[in-house]
């Protein structure tokens, strides 16, 4: 498994809250779980305990989301780091069935799963990733989406820094409420030109009396 992956724990943990919306899908063992993706074994782990604790740490990664989205990039890095020196990973070489380009295992670096609890865990390759993800591109590709009132995070990969949204929905809905506030300026602008032509048109005809 790429390390950059693991910053899609990240992504995922902070958008199971929208402050906006006020909507909170983590509130069961079961949500919490399903976080896990395939990771099975880490699920398993899961206590009611770790619903308090994974709503912690997702409000602590929203924060170096929207520190980076700001444009406070030290912020963001304090933040993070405040994160990994409290949830350090335990790197470990692994090797697959598949055979390598030398006729041996496809061999990689996986980070172990041995922490205190589930959410711990959790913490640990969601930071890791994170942070690998930032140094690798920059803060600056840590973004809120800009289609209120979502805020979904999102991961910038474009080639160009340009992305905005968190998804194609949300920008397709940001680009038609663009759209939409663009004809009624424009119907606005026509409206008062129009009036501006009458009142001038009978000032002219008052003054021929």
């Amino acid at each position: 498994m790429e390390l950059a992956h693991y910053s899609d724990y990240a992504v995922r943990l902070v958008n199971t809250e929208e402050p906006a919306r006020n909507k909170d899908s983590l509130t069961s063992v079961d949500a919490v779980r399903a976080l896990f993706g395939t990771s099975v074994q880490m699920a398993r782990r899961v206590t009611d305990g770790d619903v308090t604790r994974f709503r912690n740490v997702r409000g602590r990664l929203r924060g170096v989301f929207e520190a980076a989205d700001g444009g406070d990039h030290v912020l963001a890095v304090d933040l993070l780091n405040s994160l990994l020196m409290e949830f350090p990973v335990s790197p470990q070489v692994s090797g697959h069935e598949t055979i390598g380009e030398h006729g041996g295992p496809n061999w990689h670096i996986h980070l172990a799963d041995h922490p205190s609890n589930a959410s711990a865990g959790y913490a640990a390759i969601a930071c890791f990733g994170l942070a690998f993800h930032l140094t690798e591109h920059g803060p600056g590709r840590l973004g809120l989406c800009q289609a209120s009132p979502c805020r979904n995070a999102f991961l910038d990969t474009s080639t160009n820094r340009s992305r905005r949204y968190c998804s194609d929905r949300c920008a397709t809905r940001a680009n038609v409420a663009a759209y939409r506030a663009r004809k009624r300026l424009e119907a606005e602008e026509s409206a008062r030109s129009g009036r501006s032509a009458e009142e001038t048109q009978e000032s002219h005809a008052l003054s021929e009396r």
